[in-house]
């Protein structure tokens, strides 16, 4: 990345982390989209690096655990065989937050299984120092992912919500309306009162409002799984360590004791070495 100049990728990266599109920061910066893919790529693949190894045993007491939904090259029902071969099709990005400090620890970017859950539980634990207080919504991977993952060795519980039917002849792109919830105990003891998924669910609106790749209803879609990966790891690299939260006053990371200031964008870039 030699080639441009410090201002020019504090100035790139600022638009991307506000959700701008690839051909807008373009027209912003005058910088070539292809110079800004690659800058993408190798800042994403630094900012995951970084987190990896900084997001351990971490003393975290209550997680929220939710899936959002993307896409990569076309939707599913849009993908011949050879565009899934090359992986186009439906994905989604499984995301922790830590409900006290607003931290999101792990995330992993794959399908809607009971495989992805197990692994992304794995990782969750990976990153704990003790028993935790977790609630997910009801999806049935879970069960298996979480017990396979933690065994008895958590307070599981579900937010299990209940839906309505669309009307007849409805064409909707949201979820049907929810007409309840039910807080169903899995496991463990988990403090009845503390069973909700409300703060994951408002990262999924963080993360649509911040990454132009999880818009809806737009051609602001990634063409390859990588491009997603990195750009997900930029988002919550920025997320973490420089965005301000407005409830805490502080960073996520500065919160949870991992950093001792809010970083700026060119300590971000910095990671490149």
């Amino acid at each position: 990345m030699n080639k441009l100049s410090a201002e020019a990728q504090k100035q790139v990266v600022a638009a991307l982390v506000e959700g701008s599109s690839l051909r807008a920061v373009t027209r912003m910066t005058d910088v070539h989209r292809t110079t800004i893919m690659k800058l993408l790529c190798d800042l994403g693949r630094a900012c995951s690096d970084y987190q990896d190894k900084v997001f351990r045993n971490l003393s975290c007491a209550r997680i929220q655990v939710d899936e959002i939904w993307s896409f990569v090259g076309a939707k599913e029902k849009n993908c011949n065989a050879e565009m899934k071969a090359k992986g186009a099709g439906d994905c989604w990005t499984w995301v922790a937050l830590d409900a006290d400090t607003k931290l999101v620890p792990c995330w992993l970017i794959g399908q809607r299984t009971a495989g992805y859950a197990y692994h992304f539980m794995q990782d969750l634990k990976g990153r704990l120092a003790n028993r935790v207080q977790l609630t997910t919504d009801g999806h049935v991977a879970y069960l298996r992912g979480v017990t396979g993952a933690f065994g008895p060795e958590i307070d599981y519980a579900q937010l299990q919500k209940i839906y309505g039917s669309p009307k007849d002849g409805e064409t909707r792109y949201s979820p049907a309306i929810c007409l309840g919830s039910r807080k169903a105990i899995i496991s463990g003891t988990p403090d009845y009162d503390h069973i909700s998924t409300s703060y994951i669910e408002r990262q999924n609106l963080t993360m649509r409002m911040s990454m132009r790749r999880f818009t809806r209803l737009t051609n602001a879609f990634s063409k390859k799984m990588e491009n997603l990966e990195h750009a997900v790891a930029l988002h919550y690299m920025h997320y973490n360590f420089c965005r301000v939260h407005q409830t805490l006053r502080v960073t996520p990371a500065m919160e949870a004791g991992i950093a001792d200031h809010i970083w700026a964008i060119g300590e971000l870039i910095a990671l490149l070495g």
